[in-house]
């Protein structure tokens, strides 16, 4: 399956697919509220901000499975975004990413690009996805991976 076929739903309830972001290079990050790695939110809206009309986005995918640290429905999560980050990138309906009912996208996404020592669950809220403009998978990073410190990155797949 491609990474752009892949169904996704908005944080709207709106089902779609991955098929807008064609040619985009993107940011995947499966995000949390209530985490320590929360405040990254402002720097992948920074992120978000800087390259975006270079054909660059960030995609964040609220998931609970870390500590129960996404409590909150979907009007919740928008509201929390909105109001302490000013996000405007995407963001999609709570998934879980590992496990029997993980999303398709994020088994891709594993499949693709293995974490540390080769292992494919992945570990903590935060963990992020480089992906260039054809859908391949070309990073994986940890959550204690900044976006600053991947801005060099994403500049280098956008040139």
């Amino acid at each position: 399956m491609n990474l752009f076929d892949i169904g996704v739903t908005t944080l709207d309830g709106e089902p779609t697919t991955l098929a807008n972001f064609r040619g985009k290079v993107l940011l995947i990050v499966n995000v949390a509220s209530q985490c320590g790695y929360t405040p990254q939110y402002a720097g992948l809206e920074a992120l978000h901000r800087q390259y975006k009309d270079r054909g660059f986005s960030v995609l964040g995918f609220p998931c609970n499975q870390f500590g129960q640290q996404e409590p909150g429905d979907a009007a919740a999560i928008k509201q929390f975004c909105t109001d302490r980050y000013d996000v405007t990138f995407p963001l999609f309906a709570k998934i879980e990413v590992n496990g029997d009912n993980a999303h398709p996208l994020y088994q891709l996404l594993k499949r693709e690009r293995k974490g540390l020592l080769g292992t494919e669950a992945i570990k903590w809220n935060f963990t992020k996805f480089l992906i260039d403009r054809d859908g391949n998978v070309r990073q994986r990073y940890a959550p204690k991976d900044t976006p600053a410190e991947i801005a060099k990155d994403v500049a280098t797949l956008l040139s």
